[in-house]
């Protein structure tokens, strides 16, 4: 196939759909008067997910990154510290670790699922683990309830995540509720969106919740205390003041975080709580794909699934599946001849502890050998996006047949180039 032509079965640039149910949320927006900034539908948003999810609390921000900078930043990590993290996740998921002055301890993943494996975490804990980041890779869940237990008997805050998660579910509860914090991504590609860019933060602590809110505010996180001095005479700002605060009458004695605004708009909270009606029948046509793809798969010896497991939903963000090299099979020529038969390939991700900017914090080769042996010979993504057409997925089938029936027969070439 041509670099010039499009691909028949495209890598997702949309994950969801949108029509007319967000054309007419982003219609009633623009004709109304109400703020197009902090206004009615970002609250509507914010509730409406966190019933959803099952969280005390979900505050929406502007993109799923800043909702892992500022889940990070409530940890309050000093220097020495130490933080378990997966290799296996976009590079956003720890990457606020880079300016701060704490250890990273790279885990390593479950060889079936791709998400963190409890055992490595647990191996890693010494005394100045403050926190574990995973992800739920490809909207499978990690296995939370042993990784909680080593968390909860060591007293370390657990952070989840949950860009791949949205509408998936462990054992009766959902991503986002099964650890300390809960971070999401509305980005364009991802379960849903809220035109593009998006997130959302997601805790139990009231404490926490009020923080953020705060934060997200572009008001100051800090420990305020009653002033003596009074500013201009007064006990307190006068009601006509925009941001009266406690201005008038407290000291700041600690400001942990100087606030920024992190606001979702309006319009794209409105786009979002019309996506989250959506989500069930999204999810139903992500599974639906996936399980015709199993259904090819499942006819090689040398092709390896990610199991399904009891009471676990998983939302099919990425399909992912393994080939043995043992049995012949070329992972980088399947994935070159999939390329060239029309079907856009990415593999997702590679190993964050060798990217060259974690490897100038003294990361190597070798930390997560289950990892690194999957990534960069075994692993293989295929589209999974309910945005397919029936012929899209038909062609995608026909693809994977064609290509791993010329590797279980020997019929083909299939060196890499």
């Amino acid at each position: 196939m041509s670099s010039a032509e499009p691909y028949l079965v495209p890598y997702p640039s949309r994950g969801s759909l949108l029509g007319e149910p967000e054309l007419d949320a982003l219609s009633t927006v623009v004709r109304s008067q109400a703020p197009l900034s902090a206004g009615g539908y970002r609250a509507e948003f914010d509730d409406r997910f966190r019933e959803l999810v099952g969280s005390r609390h979900a505050l929406s921000v502007t993109s799923g990154t800043v909702a892992l900078e500022l889940a990070i930043g409530l940890l309050g990590l000093n220097h020495g510290d130490e933080v378990i993290a997966t290799p296996q996740t976009y590079k956003a998921t720890i990457q606020p670790l880079l300016d701060l002055p704490v250890t990273v301890r790279f885990c390593d993943v479950d060889e079936n699922t791709l998400n963190a494996d409890p055992a490595s975490i647990e191996a890693l804990i010494g005394p100045r683990t403050r926190a574990i980041l995973l992800v739920h890779y490809g909207g499978l869940p990690a296995d939370m309830d042993p990784i909680m237990r080593i968390a909860r008997q060591h007293g370390i805050k657990v952070i989840e995540d949950c860009a791949h998660a949205l509408g998936s579910v462990y054992h009766g509860r959902r991503p986002g509720a099964l650890a300390d914090i809960g971070c999401f991504s509305f980005h364009s590609s991802k379960n849903i969106t809220t035109l593009g860019e998006g997130g959302m933060i997601t805790v139990a602590s009231d404490e926490w919740a009020e923080r953020l809110e705060r934060i997200r505010s572009n008001d100051s996180d800090a420990v305020y205390v009653p002033s003596a001095q009074r500013i201009g005479g007064r006990d307190e700002a006068p009601a006509w003041m925009l941001h009266p605060g406690n201005s008038y009458s407290h000291s700041c004695v600690e400001l942990r975080h100087p606030g920024t605004n992190a606001t979702l708009s309006e319009p794209s909270a409105a786009v979002g709580i019309a996506q989250l009606r959506r989500l069930d029948s999204l999810v139903l046509r992500r599974r639906e794909i996936a399980g015709r793809i199993t259904d090819v798969l499942t006819k090689f010896p040398f092709v390896r699934l990610v199991p399904e497991r009891p009471g676990v939903v998983n939302a099919y963000h990425l399909y992912t599946f393994f080939v043995e090299p043992g049995a012949g099979a070329d992972r980088d020529a399947i994935v070159e001849r999939l390329s060239r038969s029309g079907v856009e390939m990415q593999l997702r991700y590679f190993p964050l502890h060798l990217l060259p900017e974690w490897q100038a914090r003294g990361h190597r080769q070798g930390e997560s050998p289950v990892a690194e042996q999957l990534w960069f010979t075994r692993q293989i993504n295929v589209p999974c996006q309910p945005s397919l057409s029936d012929r899209q997925v038909g062609h995608l089938l026909e693809a994977l047949e064609a290509v791993l029936t010329e590797v279980s027969t020997g019929t083909a070439a299939l060196a890499a180039p």
